[in-house]
């Protein structure tokens, strides 16, 4: 089976419009965090942090109003092509639900269509959909896999995730270098060993 390797060099999140009524409630929320670590919120340069924090934290969990299913749908094509098609290299960028602190790095996403293949800039959408809310990288990557199976039917999907993780490297055990690899497969890429070699070698290859 011949693969085509796509990278994902850009991605541009569109503009994000900030609930004012959240942001407001969310600043209040910060300024007594701010005191209570023992800062003073009215201090030059806090003076608008609680603000610029609420609204980050909209921009960054911004996935919860995105339904990924959606995405793929508005971009849907009838096509006959039926080799592998794969998306690497696209950035991740998400938050750990148990300490709120930043884990991030790559996906690689493959399917083999099954008569209908998806534009490609919908797949990093997916992924962005799924990253931009709390979570843990294990549940991200079968979100990701599950989403694309059900939307495309194909005859199988395939997601790696390597990321690293702040609640590991910042606090806790403190091993700056460590990556975790989390992977998800259906259909052709569970049952086929060679499909699946396939796979790995493309993500691993630097053809770009």
């Amino acid at each position: 089976m011949i693969g085509i390797r796509l990278t994902n060099k850009t991605h541009k999140v569109k503009d994000y419009n900030y609930n004012e009524e959240i942001t407001n409630r969310l600043s209040e929320v910060y300024k007594t965090v701010l005191t209570d670590i023992g800062e003073d919120p009215n201090r030059e340069g806090l003076l608008k942090t609680p603000e610029r924090v609420a609204k980050a934290m909209q921009f960054l969990t911004q996935g919860y109003t995105t339904n990924p299913e959606d995405i793929l749908k508005s971009a849907l094509f009838n096509e006959e092509y039926s080799e592998m098609v794969i998306v690497k290299d696209i950035e991740v960028y998400s938050m750990c639900e148990h300490h709120i602190l930043p884990f991030f790095g790559k996906a690689h996403i493959a399917y083999i269509p099954n008569g209908t293949i998806v534009g490609l800039s919908k797949i990093p959408r997916v992924v962005d959909a799924f990253s931009r809310r709390l979570q843990v990288q294990e549940r991200l990557t079968i979100e990701i896999r599950d989403c694309i199976q059900k939307t495309l039917n194909p005859k199988g999907v395939a997601v790696v995730l390597e990321c690293q993780h702040m609640c590991m490297q910042m606090r806790g055990v403190q091993k700056q270098n460590s990556v975790t690899t989390s992977s998800a497969f259906t259909g052709l890429f569970m049952n086929n060993e060679t499909t699946r070699k396939e796979f790995i070698n493309l993500i691993q290859a630097k053809l770009h």
